[in-house]
């Protein structure tokens, strides 16, 4: 049983075990909420098991109640299906959806893993991490663990799904002409990216913007704003809410803009692309911070706080890079020579350990 949702960053590489634990023989179920059924849609399980969950707010003890009753029922409800399934292991990725699934399993004496993706250890497996068979994580560091789970937890990089995993080997070649730029904005606090990133763009000389291919994703209610923007500078862009074929895309570009999320920077390392990083501010504990920090100090990207994110901060950004393919060159490479393409492997060998 794998337990995971609320977000892709979550959800995306608990497939990407599912994926390769399928491909060694194994049935795989899912646990998670009812946010991340559109996204489930290619997860490998035999079945989709909807869990009561909720999360609440710092000083809401009424929300706290709450969210206290839906977990608990949401335990009740794992533990009727763990007692029908009998699975080997349950694991777990983090975040409130992954919490009942966990708890019922703790409770019946099964074996447990967490995956940790971030470079901060998230709430929801803080809480378990102490009870829990065994933790795994994303980065070298792990912060916010109590000493005894560091010592004990495996590194093993954090799962991407194997269309990234496919383009590791592809080379990076620096833009001679025509320079690509992706740009995407995760699920929280696209807006800042979506409002200031063409406003940048046109701020760029002719001679770049005449080259530039852009392909951003942004918010629906900005799209209109950064079409005018981009036609009115003279660059081809394709703008969407969401894209598919992220893998081709971060193939292709030379040069990606995003947030930070743990499986936006793996990716970005996975695929050896140089990038530009703005941690979302309000993230809890920091994590999009410390995962960018990890990437930045191997010079594989540029760390741009909101704070200093301007559309005039960003041009300068942007040129210096664009008219520096060397430079560019020189960042794909350090990316790369962090990257854990075999995360999804590595993981399955510590629950194939586990279980045996």
């Amino acid at each position: 049983m794998i337990a995971a949702g609320g977000t892709g960053g979550h959800l995306f590489p608990a497939q990407a075990l599912a994926q390769a634990l399928v491909a060694r023989g194994w049935r795989t179920v899912l646990a998670t909420d009812e946010r991340v059924r559109t996204l489930s849609a290619n997860f490998p399980a035999e079945k989709v098991i909807p869990l009561s969950a909720a999360t609440f707010r710092a000083g809401d003890p009424l929300g706290a109640f709450r969210a206290g009753f839906a977990i608990l029922r949401g335990v009740l409800q794992a533990r009727a299906e763990l007692s029908r399934l009998k699975p080997a292991i349950v694991v777990g990725f983090g975040g409130y959806p992954s919490l009942p699934a966990l708890m019922a399993a703790i409770s019946q004496g099964r074996k447990t893993l967490i995956h940790e993706q971030n470079a901060v250890m998230g709430r929801a497996n803080r809480l378990l991490a102490a009870r829990v068979t065994g933790v795994a994580c994303a980065f070298p560091t792990l912060q916010k663990a109590p000493p005894a789970v560091r010592a004990k937890a495996v590194v093993v990089g954090n799962p991407v799904r194997p269309e990234i995993q496919a383009i590791h080997d592809a080379p990076y070649a620096p833009p001679a002409g025509e320079a690509r730029l992706l740009v995407t904005g995760g699920s929280q606090g696209a807006r800042l990216l979506s409002e200031t990133v063409p406003k940048a763009v046109a701020r760029l000389p002719e001679d770049v913007r005449r080259r530039l291919k852009v392909q951003q994703q942004t918010r629906a209610e900005n799209i209109d704003g950064a079409t005018a923007t981009y036609a009115g500078a003279r660059v081809e862009a394709e703008i969407a809410p969401f894209f598919d074929r992220m893998a081709e895309r971060l193939s292709g570009c030379h040069l990606m803009i995003g947030r930070a999320g743990a499986s936006t920077v793996c990716e970005i390392a996975v695929a050896g692309r140089p990038s530009i990083l703005v941690p979302l501010k309000i993230a809890l504990d920091d994590d999009q911070g410390q995962n960018a920090r990890l990437l930045a100090e191997a010079g594989g990207a540029v760390i741009l706080p909101e704070d200093q994110l301007t559309a005039e901060s960003l041009a300068d950004l942007l040129r210096s890079l664009l008219e520096d393919p060397e430079r560019l060159a020189a960042m794909a490479a350090a990316a790369k020579a962090v990257a854990r393409p075999d995360a999804a492997d590595r993981l399955a060998d510590v629950v194939e350990q586990m279980t045996a």
